[in-house]
């Protein structure tokens, strides 16, 4: 039995490049995750190794609802903003206009100390603490012209004492003016960044509700505000790992010690980016088993 040029031409060809070429069909974006209708990317992923290091371990989905576990607790994901940079999470114990919830419930927000680089609410986000004792850590320090409590973005207390949830609380003071006399206001606004964590127990807080702003809307009253805690990540620095490895089609993630990062090229990993192999990298060799296999199937036709 002969196999002619052309036929002989084909099973070579096969053999050496479909399985490249299927590899890299299927794993366009291997990293890419799905939860519910939200898209999870770089330096995001549900996937272990994928990712930017700083951002492991840190998202689940759970029933189709996208998780955001840090030192605090856990939040549900709302949005994730690429272009910004930015999530937007809820917390069912969160405080809005209709509903103050009180009780020491809330998580607050704070991140372990290794990744509050990467993380940290936006200086347009308000968090509006309520109920703390006069012996919180929040007060002292402070002298009565100089407390913590001031307005962030436009947003603070005295519009928020306006909201109909107010009502509903009994024998709670609004205002705070006498302080030192009558005690602390019953809501203190202040910006993540003035203490740096938002802990309800050491804060000696009651409740507390979270606002921001999206500039550059602005609305009147605390009713149109958006309520939620707004988080701005940060890979840190430029970045040019990542960006030089898709650049070359490949896929940025990490080792399995956690920390170095990785561009993954489908059918190898590389430690700069696709178009440069470190000596110790498998493609090379399996170049080589692709062409032995081209032989053997050409040779079995030939027989």
């Amino acid at each position: 039995m002969s196999t002619s040029p052309y036929f002989l031409t084909l099973y070579v060809f096969s053999a050496l490049f479909l399985p490249t070429s299927a590899n890299n069909l299927v794993q366009l974006n291997p990293c890419r995750s799905y939860c519910g209708n939200i898209t999870l990317d770089y330096p995001f992923s549900l996937r272990y190794g994928c990712g930017h290091p700083g951002f492991r371990d840190i998202m689940f989905c759970i029933n189709d609802v996208l998780m955001f576990h840090v030192s605090s607790g856990s939040y549900r994901v709302m949005e994730i903003d690429y272009a910004y940079q930015s999530l937007t999470l809820h917390e069912p114990h969160l405080s809005t206009c209709d509903t103050i919830i009180l009780g020491s419930k809330g998580n607050g927000f704070a991140v372990e100390q290794w990744r509050s680089p990467y993380f940290n609410p936006t200086a347009d986000n308000v968090f509006m603490l309520i109920g703390c004792s006069p012996q919180s850590p929040l007060f002292e320090g402070f002298p009565q012209k100089h407390l913590p409590c001031r307005n962030v973005s436009g947003m603070g207390c005295e519009e928020y004492y306006d909201c109909p949830a107010w009502s509903l609380l009994g024998g709670h003071r609004r205002v705070g003016s006498s302080w030192l006399r009558s005690g602390p206001p019953e809501c203190c606004a202040v910006s993540f960044e003035a203490i740096k964590s938002i802990n309800l127990t050491k804060l000696e807080c009651e409740g507390y509700s979270s606002a921001y702003g999206l500039a550059p809307l602005r609305v009147d009253g605390a009713s149109g505000w958006s309520y939620g805690i707004r988080v701005k990540y940060s890979v840190q620095g430029n970045d040019e790992f990542c960006r030089a490895c898709e650049a070359t089609g490949g896929n940025c993630g990490y080792g399995s010690d956690g920390v170095r990062q990785l561009c993954m090229c489908g059918d190898f990993n590389s430690t700069s980016n696709c178009d440069k192999v470190s000596s110790g990298s498998s493609r090379s060799w399996q170049g080589v088993g692709r062409i032995v296999a081209g032989i053997l199937v050409c040779s079995l036709s030939w027989i």
